[in-house]
């Protein structure tokens, strides 16, 4: 066959199944709206709760994350650091983009028949509302996984430069770790506990500084442990994936990216910065203010920072630039917004250490906003000297009429985070379910109040819910895992006890928090990190005297910090990824932003009244 005709039909067979994979993943978020918002209105309306809501919406999740993932793959979406692999030559450029595409092959093909396993034993595992039996959920994870193994093979089969030697470099490059992990299997078993610092340290970093998409990282090396030290059979790895996946709290991650993608399309978020700009625009550093500002606002309207950036960069950065500001600084900024605005209410982090912790989710949403109002000045401060806007000519002060008139037409936007906070605190809907309000209320205002709603935006916005939610339950499903590898290692309960008799009591304790969980942050991402490392450490800032609000709120902004900083900070690569801008870009820049959120988050930690000082 012609090479020509023979890349045409590969592309063609991409498509079809992209075709496989966009469609049910987009009807996955149609269904969860449908089934939270039947809960919803069932239980409050008609006082007759669905039973059977939560659990045909957790089926129908796990499918979408993994349709979600899928997708993701295809579109090349999932999170990866490529700052080393840019700066490499044509050559071996295209070796490394070749292994990128290679390790996620691997680990999927070593993860599909225990998958499959998994899926047929929970056959007789029946739900115990609907009566379903638990394979109609658990087949989720090998269907995903040998969709995403037929999206790499095609992949790698287009790789059209050098492609033998690109084959050839991958092949033997993880013929020669592997070789090296069985020989070297004795030693490593014998060093105890110190092989966590060979496979969770420097083989997690080589994959990820070589572009290794991070979810698919965290889950090979995780697999690479278990397979080399333990004798875990590695169907307990899909069930460990599956469970930090199919989380009910993360129903809301879906729901609240789609929030997110109609308030921007409906032009609400454009009416609020609007009206941020119309009171700062004239002003010195005044744009950095609004995104500031939005991102608090906007905040307190989806809870998930990905779906906070999303509503606010593209609408602030074209102007933004217009003004000459650096492409770098504007994504070290939103950035630093996104670790400032992780304690803004309602955060799905606050939700998680809710959860898992028994702390009240009320208190907490009271507890978060304060801190978040320090880290924003702080950040304001920085901003106004480090981003210039070069380009002022014909920006003038907006008369307070026009103040006012966009004032008036974004109130309908405005009001979106008051009726999800009250929906929460008066029992409509739980934080979960909430979002379905705040979609169906964001239809009705574009439809009638805005008059803006393109159907034809309905599927593609859809398809991008799926791609993103997937990448990120992808992440929060392999993250899930190496910490519960990390568990069976002793290791969480040793540093848990390490932490605990650091010198310098109760401030002692809150420093070395702040430290570890900025390397949380940084290498396990939020969720898992919390999950894991929760319900050990709250009962002991109880018992040293630090009031478990402020705790929260302490570990929840140092867990930031290490999430938006890169090199391996997953949010930073989000900022970069929806600002548009390359990583190389913020990444000398974003420093100081990070050095203003530290200082801010000590004094936090200093002064507990900013956490705790409205719960009384």
């Amino acid at each position: 066959m012609h090479p020509r005709s023979h890349g045409i039909g590969l592309a063609q067979l991409e498509k079809a199944l992209g075709w496989i994979v966009e469609v049910p993943a987009a009807i996955a978020v149609v269904a969860e709206v449908l089934i939270l918002l039947s809960s919803v209105i069932a239980r409050f309306v008609f006082h007759q709760p669905l039973v059977w809501a939560d659990e045909l919406a957790s089926t129908v999740f796990l499918w979408l994350a993994m349709f979600g993932a899928a997708v993701a793959l295809r579109r090349g979406e999932h999170m990866r650091m490529t700052a080393l692999v840019s700066k490499l030559s044509g050559e071996w450029r295209a070796r490394v983009e070749a292994l990128a595409v290679a390790t996620p092959c691997l680990f999927l093909a070593l993860l599909l028949w225990p998958a499959i396993d998994y899926a047929q034993q929970e056959w007789v595992v029946q739900s115990p509302a609907l009566g379903l039996p638990g394979t109609l959920r658990e087949a989720a994870l090998p269907v995903g996984c040998l969709l995403m193994l037929a999206i790499c093979g095609l992949r790698l089969l287009r790789f059209q430069t050098y492609r033998l030697r690109n084959l050839a470099f991958v092949g033997v490059t993880l013929a020669v770790i592997a070789i090296a992990l069985y020989l070297g299997a004795s030693a490593l078993q014998t060093i105890g506990n110190w092989n966590l610092l060979f496979f969770f340290v420097l083989l997690v970093g080589a994959g990820v500084l070589a572009g290794v998409p991070i979810a698919f990282c965290f889950g090979l090396v995780t697999v690479a442990y278990l397979l080399v030290t333990t004798s875990t059979p590695l169907e307990v790895v899909s069930g460990r994936i599956n469970e930090g996946m199919s989380s009910l709290i993360l129903l809301a991650v879906p729901l609240f990216i789609l929030l997110g993608q109609l308030i921007e399309m409906t032009q609400m978020a454009k009416a609020m910065v609007g009206f941020l700009a119309s009171l700062l625009g004239h002003v010195r550093g005044g744009l950095s203010y609004v995104l500031l500002g939005a991102m608090m606002l906007v905040s307190g309207i989806s809870g998930a920072k990905t779906a906070d950036m999303a509503a606010v960069a593209p609408v602030l950065f074209p102007e933004m630039k217009k003004r000459g500001m650096d492409e770098g600084e504007l994504v070290s900024l939103l950035a630093a917004s996104g670790a400032m605005a992780e304690t803004i209410p309602p955060s799905l982090v606050l939700i998680t250490i809710g959860s898992v912790t028994g702390v009240s989710i009320a208190a907490l949403f009271t507890g978060g906003l304060l801190p978040g109002v320090v880290l924003a000045l702080v950040l304001a401060l920085l901003a106004r000297y480090r981003i210039p806007e070069k380009n002022m000519v014909g920006i003038k002060r907006a008369p307070a009429a026009e103040v006012l008139r966009s004032f008036v037409i974004a109130l309908p936007a405005l009001a979106i985070p008051v009726l999800i906070r009250t929906a929460v605190v008066e029992g409509v809907a739980t934080a979960t379910e909430v979002s379905t309000i705040g979609i169906v209320y964001t239809i009705l205002v574009g439809v009638l109040v805005y008059r803006r709603f393109d159907v034809r935006r309905i599927f593609p916005m859809l398809v991008e819910t799926a791609s993103l939610s997937g990448a990120i339950l992808f992440i929060i499903g392999t993250a899930t895992c190496m910490a519960w590898a990390l568990t069976q290692s002793g290791f969480s309960h040793a540093l848990a006890a390490a932490m605990a008799a650091v010198p310098g009591g109760r401030w002692g304790f809150l420093l070395i928090s702040i430290v570890t969980f900025i390397v949380l942050g940084s290498v396990l991402e939020g969720i898992p990190a919390m999950v894991l490392f929760g319900p050990l450490l709250f009962p002991i800032a109880r018992q040293l005297g630090v009031h478990e609000v402020h705790y929260a709120m302490v570990v929840i902004l140092a867990m930031g910090i290490g999430l938006f900083a890169p090199p391996f900070g997953l949010g930073y690569y989000s900022a970069c990824t929806i600002g548009r801008v390359s990583p190389d870009a913020g990444m000398r820049r974003i420093w100081p932003y990070l050095g203003a959120l530290l200082l801010a988050l000590l004094v936090v930690a200093a002064i507990p009244w900013i956490s705790i000082g409205f719960l009384h």
